[in-house]
């Protein structure tokens, strides 16, 4: 058994869709990156990442590529699962927290679970995402940026 944990942030910014985990919300401000900006499934695959210690999302997606531009994070995900499979890990669990002020989010988390669920080749009841506020501390509090942590177990 091997655990890991991963952690992304992005600022908010206008002319930007909202996504997390695979879902767009609406919302009159989206995530700011080269990529369409989803920092779940960022924290989710730097979890993943780190329990198979293979590294971070950047050596696999750096920024400075233009084939991710803009890119659904779900794919990259979906390539993540698949070095696992190479490497003959499966995940157990993954435990994710989206940090947010507004907008709310319980509404979307079934959503974002089914995504994950689908990509990853995993049930729903191995999947967990919780969304919470920082009672306006922060930059998150302040929305100024969404962040999110995610912990997996995989074997």
């Amino acid at each position: 058994m091997r655990i890991g944990h991963g952690y992304d942030v992005h600022k908010l910014t206008k002319n930007r869709k909202l996504i997390l985990g695979g879902v767009e919300v609406p919302y009159n401000v989206g995530l700011l990156g080269h990529s369409d900006a989803d920092v779940l499934v960022h924290a989710i695959i730097d979890a993943l990442l780190g329990a198979a210690g293979l590294g971070d999302i950047g050596k696999y997606f750096p920024d400075t590529d233009p084939k991710y531009k803009n890119i659904s994070s779900l794919k990259l995900l979906e390539h993540v699962c698949q070095l696992l499979k190479e490497k003959n890990y499966e995940i157990e669990n993954i435990d994710a927290t989206i940090i947010a002020q507004s907008p709310k989010l319980s509404f979307y988390i079934d959503k974002m679970k089914n995504n994950i669920s689908s990509v990853c080749g995993i049930g729903l009841e191995q999947i967990n995402i919780k969304a919470t506020t920082e009672e306006g501390l922060g930059f998150t509090g302040e929305n100024r940026g969404i962040s999110a942590h995610a912990v997996c177990l995989i074997k």
